[in-house]
């Protein structure tokens, strides 16, 4: 897909002056498994196959002696206020947890001992996207890649019973599974919270994906990129996760997407 673009674009638009294209800490191989921390863009690859690696080695190829250059950045967990991107974490937990309260049960951690203690990173939507503005005007950032995240690192056990608070439920004893399983036939609950708190009314399955919510909560293993990089650079946005994750359910609340308790 990026091939077939960027050779229709690079024939058609003679303005063409940059490629940006968003990885992410899979570049690292956090998927397969504990992987070395922090991790920082000149680690070793993992072994393939791998379309991150694809994207940039045929973006390194097709540059050279072109008029544009090219970028990427490696986020991690982007979570943002938006409808028909399931994979945001700040949905997965708060749709969880209103399901978990209709259902008059306590918010219990559904991952892993290892994951509830492991540090963890996200990435703001917003802080994201003053990266990327940065990175295509940046004369220095070019055909570079950065480790983009919030700047800061969470523990679930640290953050869970304040997450517990904010939906003014309890927090319960940790029990890891599978929400693909377990939340798969949840749809009827959810449409009854809908119709209690006159919620917008999102098809069930559009507005949450629960096999990332697994992807989240199964790792065993410290998740943490160095951002030193874009700061030697000029980059020094930064946003706390805490703060952001309560931000986001408060946007989503006034757009009535989850319920207010």
């Amino acid at each position: 897909m990026l091939r077939n673009l960027v050779e229709v674009i690079d024939r058609a638009a003679p303005g063409l002056r940059h490629i940006h294209v968003v990885h992410g800490t899979k570049w690292y191989g956090n998927h397969l498994g504990s992987f070395k921390t922090p991790a920082k863009g000149d680690d070793p690859r993992h072994m393939p196959p791998n379309f991150y690696y694809d994207q940039w080695d045929y973006l390194v190829e097709r540059q050279s002696g072109t008029r544009w250059t090219f970028s990427s950045a490696r986020p991690h967990a982007v979570s943002g206020c938006v409808i028909g991107n399931p994979m945001n974490l700040p949905m997965v937990i708060a749709v969880y947890a209103a399901i978990s309260k209709e259902l008059g049960l306590p918010l219990c951690h559904p991952g892993t001992h290892d994951n509830y203690h492991a540090l963890y990173q996200c990435t703001d939507a917003e802080l994201l996207a003053k990266a990327i503005v940065w990175m295509t005007t940046e004369p220095r950032c070019t055909n570079q890649a950065f480790n983009i995240t919030n700047g800061d690192l969470i523990r679930w056990e640290n953050l869970w019973p304040r997450i517990a608070r904010y939906f003014h439920m309890e927090p319960g004893q940790r029990r890891h599974i599978s929400l693909a399983k377990f939340m798969a036939d949840k749809s009827p609950v959810w449409d009854r919270i809908v119709q209690k708190h006159g919620l917008k009314p999102y098809r069930y399955e559009k507005i949450v994906s629960w096999p990332y919510g697994d992807f989240v909560f199964a790792p065993e293993y410290d998740i943490i990129s160095d951002t030193g990089k874009s700061r030697r650079f000029g980059f020094h946005e930064s946003v706390d996760t805490e703060e952001m994750f309560f931000r986001l359910w408060d946007q989503y609340r006034a757009a009535r997407v989850l319920p207010t308790y």
